[in-house]
């Protein structure tokens, strides 16, 4: 890919992500991020000049590897995260370095950041670079902690204690062999004697353009992240589903919302019977039965205002009037680059091997986050499985005599 079209990819990403702030002029984003992105791609900025393997690998930069690397580096282990890559099929798939949190707005739910002026705190916790390149001017006014200030402060937080990040992909792992062998798209193969898996999930969309255009003004993933935020309050909501899933964010969304409407595809739901029958006694879940939306609906100022349903079983369209869209149509965890080589579920999600650890079918792999966790898909979740994968990795290379 040419350098400028890399660097272009992440300012779109990042300016797309926000809702608050102007949009940062391409130049000024080229002007600090090409140089940087060249050098990482390169693996020259931190990949150890000597042949020794890695004592601990990081592979995804959400709270999960983040959460990893703080620990691993505050144990002296010397972490080396690779964050991601920055490409054309990340940007459309939503994995672009830092994670999903990176993509959402105010985070209202995670512990320590209650709603006030963050500004002097963010102003003085992050680099003059990333405040002046990687956010939009931090709001003096009272708000929650925004995705991108909690990713880019844990990737702050790592970065203080000495973790080195790399903005590549791992393409390619051989798990057969010690020290394992990584290669990622750009650069050498490196060598680990523990890798931590932290790679996430990311949520499933339909793929419609007008969806695309809503995401985090009305359109998201994640009721429990969202639901309560003011902007969707007392207005006509829109869950995509049949299954449990998509029941369980339906009666949620419910104590906020006036009314959800479930838009199903089939004329029964696939959810459980008592899931089923729950969603049918809910007075505020209306379900749209034989139905896809067809269209999301919206300007600029406002954001998503309704959508447009199409029958399934003929050709009528209607139109509904609505604050946000809900999407429960399942997630696929980021497990492609494994090859099979480490056990997964039905799902492809990791497989925890151990009760309380994160131990994976092959010693010395660890997984943390929603790699392997298809059940709460919290950010808090992530961060606590992060840190322990970083205790399981300190505690497998002292029992092999490699601290």
């Amino acid at each position: 890919m040419a350098e400028n079209a890399s660097t272009d990819l992440l300012w779109v990403a990042s300016n797309r992500s926000y809702n608050r702030g102007p949009s940062q002029s391409k130049e000024r984003f080229h002007a600090v991020h090409t140089p940087i992105l060249l050098k990482q791609q390169r693996n020259e900025l931190n990949v150890s000049d000597s042949k020794s393997p890695e004592k601990v690998i990081i592979i995804g930069s959400g709270p999960a590897g983040w959460a990893a690397a703080i620990y691993a580096a505050r144990a002296n282990l010397s972490p080396l995260v690779f964050e991601g890559a920055i490409t054309n099929e990340n940007s459309q798939n939503g994995t672009l370095p830092l994670g999903q949190l990176n993509l959402t707005t105010e985070v209202e739910n995670y512990p320590g950041f209650p709603a006030g002026q963050l500004d002097g705190f963010l102003n003085s916790a992050l680099s003059e670079r990333r405040l002046k390149y990687d956010l939009p001017p931090v709001e003096a006014e009272k708000h929650a902690v925004t995705g991108p200030e909690l990713m880019n402060l844990m990737r702050q937080q790592a970065e203080n204690f000495g973790t080195r990040i790399i903005t590549d992909d791992i393409a390619e792992v051989d798990f057969s062999q010690k020290p394992f062998k990584l290669k990622p798209l750009a650069g050498e193969e490196v060598e680990g004697h523990t890798v931590i898996i932290a790679t996430g999930a990311r949520a499933n969309y339909l793929g419609m353009p007008s969806e695309d255009a809503f995401k985090n003004r009305g359109v998201s993933a994640c009721a429990v992240c969202d639901g309560a935020l003011p902007r969707f309050r007392d207005k006509p909501l829109v869950v995509v589903g049949g299954g449990d899933s998509a029941v369980e964010e339906a009666t949620y969304l419910s104590k906020y919302a006036s009314t959800v409407y479930l838009v199903h595809r089939r004329d029964e739901l696939r959810a459980s019977k008592i899931m089923a029958q729950r969603a049918i006694d809910n007075e505020k879940i209306e379900i749209m039965w034989n139905s896809q939306v067809d269209e999301v609906l919206g300007d600029d100022e406002n954001g998503m205002t309704g959508i447009r349903l199409a029958s399934t079983v003929d050709d009528s369209k209607k139109e509904l009037e609505a604050g946000g869209m809900f999407l429960a149509i399942g997630h696929t965890p980021n497990t492609s680059f494994l090859n099979g080589q480490i056990e997964t579920n039905d799902k492809g999600y990791v497989v925890w091997k151990k009760s309380f650890r994160t131990d994976t079918s092959v010693d010395g792999v660890f997984a943390a986050g929603d790699v392997a966790d298809d059940n709460y898909r919290q950010a808090i979740t992530s961060a606590g499985t992060g840190c322990m994968a970083a205790l399981d990795a300190e505690r497998w290379l002292a029992d092999q005599g490699l601290e």
